[in-house]
């Protein structure tokens, strides 16, 4: 029985550091079984499911999400992930399917199935007029790299970031990661010390693998003993809100023109959810009645 996933928000040196732990091995299994992943594309997809859960924890009001795309040349193509405030995320990649070498020391590689040629797009709906947009060029399609850049360039953060999926022939064994962000009062000692761990310590995908807490894990990455938790109480989960209504209004969208052509052509309509594979049928009747219906904007 797996540990349950959490997210887990820290202080530490009196509030100099922020960090915010995750583990995210159920929900980035469940993604992987919804989709038939790859062990390269689930690693990956993984990754940008963590980091845009741990974003989405951040947001303030229960409305509010954010939404993640990666655009890379290599051949996954492109990932999306969109996450809400109450850690329930959901994502897929435009290619499920990619088998690639490994690296020479047996690990998958991510960088080279994302591409390391192509941008980061952060979208942040926070109910103003128009939504948060930033973006940064790709890294190096790791997915923490690029990240970090992204902090530094959208949002002038000082920022660490630590993402990590372990795969084997039976699906995600653990997944997680973390994010350190240094505060504007920071001293140099304290940061000093930060750097000195991060170059140390293990892979997080390695701590996870072997269970060790997140606050053990935090207190690893600060060398802080007395971290203070602000917050404690979010389980990430894998969560599609797709339905038969929602696709209905996909369909109505496309315009009475384009109805009328896929029920003459093929007298019915199967649309397939990108994020959860759950397919939707309608029928002859059915397409008739959205040709009718006095609303739709045609």
């Amino acid at each position: 029985m797996r540990n349950q996933d959490e997210i887990i928000k820290f202080l530490a040196y009196d509030g100099q550091i922020s960090i915010t732990c995750a583990r995210t091995t159920n929900l980035v299994e469940k993604a992987r079984e919804l989709q038939d992943l790859s062990p390269v594309v689930t690693a990956a997809l993984g990754r940008l499911l963590t980091i845009t859960c741990i974003l989405g924890n951040n947001l303030k009001n229960e409305t509010d999400k954010i939404t993640v795309q990666i655009k890379g040349d290599g051949p996954i193509h492109g990932m999306v992930a969109v996450a809400n405030n109450k850690a329930e995320v959901k994502g897929y990649a435009l290619e499920p399917i990619v088998d690639i070498p490994l690296k020479q020391e047996g690990k998958l590689d991510v960088g080279t199935a994302v591409g390391k040629n192509g941008f980061l797009n952060v979208i942040k709906d926070i109910g103003l007029k128009e939504p948060y947009r930033g973006m940064v060029p790709l890294v190096s399609g790791e997915i923490a790299e690029d990240f970090a850049r992204y902090f530094a360039e959208s949002e002038q953060t000082g920022t660490a970031v630590a993402l990590g999926v372990l795969v084997d022939k039976n699906g995600v064994k653990s997944a997680g990661g973390y994010v350190i962000t240094v505060m504007p009062d920071a001293k140099e000692e304290t940061i000093q010390i930060i750097e000195k761990n991060l170059q140390q310590i293990e892979p997080i995908s390695s701590l996870l693998e072997q269970d060790i807490p997140l606050e053990q894990i935090a207190k690893k990455v600060t060398g802080e003993e007395n971290l203070q938790v602000i917050q404690n109480n979010k389980v990430p989960t894998y969560t599609c809100n797709c339905s038969k209504e929602k696709i209905k209004k996909v369909l109505v969208s496309l315009g009475k023109q384009e109805l009328e052509k896929i029920l003459e052509e093929d007298k019915k309509a199967e649309i397939v959810c990108h994020f959860c594979n759950t397919a939707y049928v309608f029928t002859e009747e059915e397409l008739k009645e959205m040709i009718k219906e006095p609303n739709n904007n045609f």
